[in-house]
C-alpha cells in the first residue's frame, strides 16, 4: 500500500466530486469519459471505451490525476463548441499518436499543432463539426487558448503542464500536483483555498484570517474569490 501511495506523489489526486467542482463538468459526465459506458444501438448494446488512459487505476473509487483534470476541461470545451463525441474520440486518438502523449489536449504542443491535427481529421473524415476549428486559427484560439491554456504553466524542458494558476490576475492561487496532492492552495504558504474561504465566512474578516494563518491578506482575498467562482459555476 505504501508503494502505491508513493507512486501518486507529484501526480495529483482528485475524487470525481472534487474534479467536478474544479472543472464545472458534471460528475456523471466525468465518470463516463474516464470509464466508458454502454448504450443501445440498432445492432444491440454497444460499448464506448474510455476516451483516454487515466493515470490512477485502482480497485476502489475512481480518482483523477492532474493531467486527467486538464483533459476534462478540454473535452468539455469541444463539446460546448458542438464537436461530436465520436469526433472528439478520433481527435484524442490521433493527437495521442502524433504527440506521443496519453493526454494530448493539455500539452504545450497541442496549443501550436492542434489546428493541424483537426485539419487532418477533417480531410480524412469530412467531419463538419471540426471544420471551423481546422480552417481558422482565430476560431481555434477562441475555443482553446483564452480559457483552456490561460494560467497553465509548462516545464522548462518539456511540453507537459506542471501547474495551473486558475485566477487570471493572480499568482497566489495554484493547483500543483507536486504540492498538497494537487489541492487548490495559496502560494507560497500552501494553505488550502477552501480552508481560508471557510474561515472568512465564519469570522467575517479577511485581516483576522490572514493573521491566524500567517498569510498575506491579498492571498486570503484571492482564495475567497476563487472559491466563490467555483460555487457560482456549480
Amino acid at each position: 500500500m505504501a508503494e502505491h501511495r508513493q507512486s501518486l506523489l507529484g501526480v495529483g489526486v482528485y475524487a470525481v466530486p472534487e474534479a467536478s467542482r474544479l472543472t464545472g463538468v458534471s460528475a456523471q459526465r466525468i465518470r463516463r469519459w474516464l470509464t466508458g459506458y454502454t448504450f443501445k444501438a440498432a445492432q444491440g448494446l454497444h460499448a464506448s471505451p474510455p476516451l483516454w488512459q487515466r493515470r490512477i487505476v485502482s480497485e476502489g473509487s475512481l480518482a483523477l490525476s492532474f493531467r486527467d483534470l486538464l483533459e476534462v476541461r478540454f473535452v468539455d470545451a469541444f463539446r460546448r463548441h458542438g464537436v461530436r463525441w465520436k469526433t472528439i474520440r478520433l481527435a484524442a486518438e490521433r493527437a495521442a499518436e502524433i504527440l506521443h502523449d496519453t493526454h494530448p489536449f493539455s500539452t504545450k504542443k497541442f496549443k501550436t499543432d492542434g489546428r493541424n491535427i483537426f485539419a487532418d481529421i477533417v480531410q480524412s473524415t469530412g467531419e463538419e463539426s471540426l471544420l471551423d476549428l481546422a480552417k481558422s486559427q482565430y476560431e481555434f484560439k477562441q475555443v482553446v487558448e483564452p480559457f483552456l491554456f490561460e494560467g497553465l504553466e509548462f516545464s522548462d524542458l518539456g511540453i507537459q503542464p506542471v501547474r495551473w494558476w486558475p485566477l487570471p490576475h493572480s499568482r497566489r492561487v495554484v493547483i500543483d500536483p507536486e504540492r498538497s496532492f494537487g489541492r487548490p492552495i495559496i502560494s507560497p504558504e500552501s494553505v488550502p483555498t477552501e480552508v481560508l474561504a471557510r474561515a472568512v465566512r465564519a469570522e467575517g474578516s479577511v485581516e483576522a484570517v490572514a493573521r491566524w494563518f500567517l498569510v498575506d491578506p491579498k492571498a486570503v482575498e484571492d482564495a475567497v474569490e476563487f472559491e466563490k467562482k467555483l460555487a457560482l459555476a456549480a
